[in-house]
């Protein structure tokens, strides 16, 4: 009997309900068509992840397909094998223009704009996006309605008005609005301005070797966030990110609005029903005094191992086209609120009427497809960039610890945001001279360089407790 061609998969294990059943259920099924190939799905811990991959690489045993968190694509990059040669290898080229593998129809030209431009460097597809999110806002109608608001803010100015009205309301909620102080929400307020983490366009045009935590974009959003704190509006728990603690706030109506991950609908939809309040999902507020540029997006992709042969690639790329098919797009979008990944997957979400029952779940692809990233570059090649494809450099992690703690600072102990950013702009330019460091010393090996998160308690970008999730959300309900 002829062996069965072995794929490792690699992926964090989120910890979600579910999370790494679906995995392995997508293995068995690809397995069952194609009974020649043996699928293993391995879930790994979050945190660790990329340095596991690393150590495996350097001792010849690197799994075919391993998927990286957007923080650590410079590093997925970056990485190399034993021989020398980049470990990963570029899902693109790979493909090299068939329209199908193995019967499995090539999805890639499908991928939503802002999803596929994220993870392309030069033109090229290096890996392929698994999870989408992007910065939405929900709100407590029956507040806003108190408050004699009934269209949610888009702007800041429109936000600041809202958050005066609902100080105005009788025995109301204790401030307006909130958010985590997370880093998600600093690259959304600069994308949208059009502003830059890291020099040659966020490091899409060349290697990012300047950062600058303190440009005009950055202030402009800081002393935006600063003064509705200063005003009562702004609610800070004094905690890095304290997701679980702003998620309560909302679902106490302690606020009337919460900025979140668009990850978060299920979370909010379902915290707003158990408390017994309306609630309505739109999009990230923008600073109306500037031209609005794009939308930021976070998530994982996969990458696939350099130097496999023929046919254990071909059925790595098998798997991937497989698993991004319209229907199990879809139906990774509906398990976790995760963005649909296709066009394709959209519209059939769309026929069987999913939107039409969900509408909250439409909102995120509404708002990352209303400013493609690839129509703005149609419109403006001399620019380079657009925004909305996302800062791609080293050690991406640590410098969003930088700024969350910066802000904490102007937040809690009223320190000034022109000298704080400026001092935080020197810190993370030491962190990416450190990143560059270690890549020239024989390729990437300290956990700084490698490390997923920028902070230690929100495992998988959560820091919602078992207890915290019983309490105001049931995932999926």
């Amino acid at each position: 009997m002829k062996s069965k061609i072995v794929v490792d998969v690699w992926v964090p294990d989120l910890t979600f309900p579910g999370w790494m059943d679906r995995w392995h259920d997508q293995a068995a099924e690809f397995n069952r068509r194609h009974p020649e190939y043996e699928i293993k799905v391995h879930g790994k811990n979050f945190w660790h992840f990329p340095l596991e991959v690393a150590q495996a690489a350097a001792e010849g045993r690197a799994p075919a397909i391993a998927e990286y968190y957007f923080y650590v694509g410079q590093a997925a990059r970056d990485a190399i094998a034993p021989n020398g040669e980049p470990l990963f290898t570029s899902i693109e080229k790979a493909i090299n223009g068939r329209t199908e593998i193995l019967g499995e129809p090539v999805v890639i030209d499908d991928i939503i704009p802002a999803l596929r431009d994220y993870y392309t460097y030069e033109g090229d597809l290096t890996s392929i996006p698994t999870v989408g999110t992007t910065s939405l806002l929900f709100a407590n109608t029956d507040l806003l309605r108190a408050a004699g608001v009934e269209e949610l803010p888009q702007t800041w100015d429109e936000v600041e008005a809202v958050c005066d009205a609902v100080a105005k309301i009788p025995n109301g909620p204790s401030h307006a609005i909130t958010w985590s102080n997370h880093g998600l929400f600093f690259q959304q307020a600069l994308a949208s301005q059009g502003g830059l983490l890291v020099n040659n366009h966020n490091g899409r045009t060349g290697r990012a070797t300047v950062a600058d935590l303190s440009s005009p974009e950055m202030l402009t959003w800081v002393d935006w966030w600063r003064q509705l704190h200063a005003k009562g509006h702004y609610l800070y728990t004094g905690k890095i990110p304290d997701w679980a603690g702003t998620l309560k706030a909302f679902a106490d109506q302690q606020v009337a609005i919460r900025i979140s991950s668009s990850n978060d609908v299920n979370y909010m939809v379902q915290a707003a029903k158990m408390n017994g309040f309306g609630i309505k999902v739109g999009v990230f507020p923008f600073n109306g005094h500037v031209p609005y540029v794009g939308n930021a997006v976070a998530g994982t992709s996969l990458w696939m191992a350099n130097g496999l042969d023929d046919a254990a690639q071909d059925g790595a790329l098998a798997f991937l086209m497989w698993m991004h098919n319209p229907r199990n797009a879809a139906d990774r979008h509906k398990a976790n609120s995760f963005m649909p990944l296709t066009q394709a997957s959209f519209d059939l979400l769309e026929e069987e009427g999913w939107f039409e029952q969900h509408p909250y779940h439409r909102v995120a692809s509404d708002h990352v497809n209303k400013f493609p990233s690839r129509a703005y570059r149609k419109r403006d090649r001399v620019s380079g960039v657009p925004i909305s494809e996302g800062a791609l450099f080293g050690d991406f992690a640590g410098n969003q610890d930088v700024m969350t703690r910066a802000m904490g600072d102007v937040l809690s102990r009223g320190v000034d945001p022109v000298a704080r950013f400026a001092e935080a702009t020197i810190e993370a330019q030491m962190l990416l001279d450190d990143y560059h460091a270690d890549r020239l010393d024989g390729g990437l090996s300290r956990p700084t360089s490698l490390r997923v998160e920028h902070f230690a308690e929100a495992a998988a970008g959560r820091d919602y407790s078992a207890a915290d999730l019983e309490k105001v959300v049931k995932l999926n309900g």
